[in-house]
């Protein structure tokens, strides 16, 4: 069986160690994510690490993001 997981981000940074850190609150209360890494491998500070989550936990995930 082929099951289609629609993903939705919930999270952009610049900073690739807060994504991960989010990312591990989130995995601990069972939400599954990922990571996409969009920047420029030369240079850092262009783009962004966005975070995605199945689109059923997204409420659920953007609860547990602290607000900046």
């Amino acid at each position: 069986m082929n099951e289609h997981i629609k993903w939705v981000c919930v999270y952009k940074t610049l900073q690739k160690f807060e994504a991960e850190v989010i990312k591990g609150n989130l995995e601990s209360a069972g939400i599954p994510c990922i990571l996409l890494n969009k920047q420029d491998s030369s240079y850092l500070a262009f783009g962004y690490v966005e975070l995605h989550v199945p689109d059923n936990y997204q409420a659920q995930a953007e609860a547990l993001i602290p607000s900046t």
